[in-house]
């Protein structure tokens, strides 16, 4: 639990708490304290395992029973039992006394402790020295394991260097130093968890794998993809469809933006006007700028379909397309400047251009020939 649940239920203020924990540093007027180690850890069971366990597996270690059928006696993970093992035994014979182990986890487990890094000047040094030359902590780790071999007390995990840069008031290392990661962030950057992440869509998302199977193949026309590409410091941003069959291409004019308002009145006036056949689905990536696909779908009778997160190949054809379209509009430029009649040009520029994929033809013909059939 929390330190403020915890001080809760014992009826203390969460600073006590704290210094409870941590001890304190001597004052002028007040003596300092060591942390306060409970008399009850031996009866801690959850993360850490208690003198009860530590019993039973010396027992049936000297049975001859194996990890797994220790931990699952225990009801542990078999690393639990391992890494127990190979932490507490005994450093010279290698036997494995219960009582012993206990002594040293409870020895082990106070804080807070002084770190690997600031513990060894030498180590301290290494990392200072190549984090100057713009070496990530993972280079570091790696030749650091590489270039000392033998000597475990120079091996480190990068969490560890992250840590330490990020973390105030460890002072192991130049705080300037965190300049030097390629992020250039001094603090570790917060991350909602799942449960409280807010919901990017005012109403919830049909996944692609509901789409009619007709779209997969391709061999009926009517199904879009639909995405934005990005102008310089994300301020503008213009839409593209493609259609799957045809690869027939429709960019979207945005002036004022890529709120979820202006998309959806821009695809709107976009594909109003389409025949009813060549205007089934439209399939998008979970961006935030289709809050109101629901509003879309009511005013163009065509349903929204999403892609699975992280996953731009469910849009292929749409993918394709958003790479020729940056010879016209390039990353880094403000794509505001672009007006109605230009992207309408550049959109009969990439329909004209024969693809490979549709033996040669060019989009617009295809396109013709499915309107021809159809009337």
């Amino acid at each position: 639990m929390s330190s403020r649940e915890a001080c809760g239920i014992v009826g203390i203020n969460v600073r006590t708490g704290k210094r409870w924990r941590n001890g304190r540093n001597p004052t002028g007027s007040e003596a300092g304290a060591s942390p306060i180690i409970s008399a009850a850890l031996s009866v801690v069971r959850g993360r850490f395992l208690n003198e009860d366990e530590r019993v039973v597996i010396a027992d049936r270690r000297r049975t001859g029973a194996t990890l797994q059928q220790i931990a699952a006696e225990l009801g542990r993970d078999r690393s639990t039992i391992s890494r127990e093992l190979r932490r507490n035994a005994h450093h010279i014979s290698g036997d494995y006394r219960p009582h012993a182990a206990q002594r040293l986890a409870e020895a082990r487990r106070p804080r807070p402790k002084t770190g690997k890094i600031a513990a060894n000047p030498a180590l301290r040094q290494v990392i200072q020295d190549g984090l100057d030359l713009r070496w990530s902590p993972e280079q570091i780790v790696r030749r650091l394991r590489r270039d000392f071999p033998d000597r475990p007390e120079m091996h480190v995990v990068h969490e560890t260097i992250y840590q330490t840069l990020y973390l105030q008031g460890r002072g192991e290392l130049r705080r300037e130093l965190a300049q030097a990661l390629r992020t250039g962030r001094a603090i570790r950057r917060p991350r909602r968890q799942v449960q409280q992440r807010l919901p990017r869509m005012a109403t919830p998302m049909v996944m692609i794998s509901e789409r009619p199977a007709e779209a997969d193949d391709r061999a009926v026309p009517g199904h879009w993809e639909g995405d934005l590409i990005i102008g310089k410091d994300g301020k503008s941003a213009i839409g593209t469809l493609v259609e799957r069959a045809t690869r027939y291409v429709m960019l979207v004019h945005l002036p004022n933006g890529r709120t979820s308002d202006v998309v959806r009145d821009a695809l709107i006036d976009t594909m109003s006007g389409l025949p009813t056949h060549l205007a089934r689905s439209l399939t998008w990536d979970q961006g935030s700028e289709m809050h109101r696909h629901h509003e879309f779908s009511l005013a163009t009778d065509i349903p929204v379909y999403f892609c699975d997160p992280h996953s731009p190949w469910q849009r292929g054809s749409n993918e394709n397309t958003n790479g020729l379209l940056r010879q016209y509009f390039p990353k880094g430029t403000n794509l505001a400047v672009h007006n109605r009649e230009h992207l309408d040009a550049v959109a009969v520029q990439l329909n004209g251009r024969p693809r490979k994929t549709l033996g040669w033809d060019t989009p617009a013909e295809r396109l013709t020939k499915l309107l021809t059939e159809a009337s």
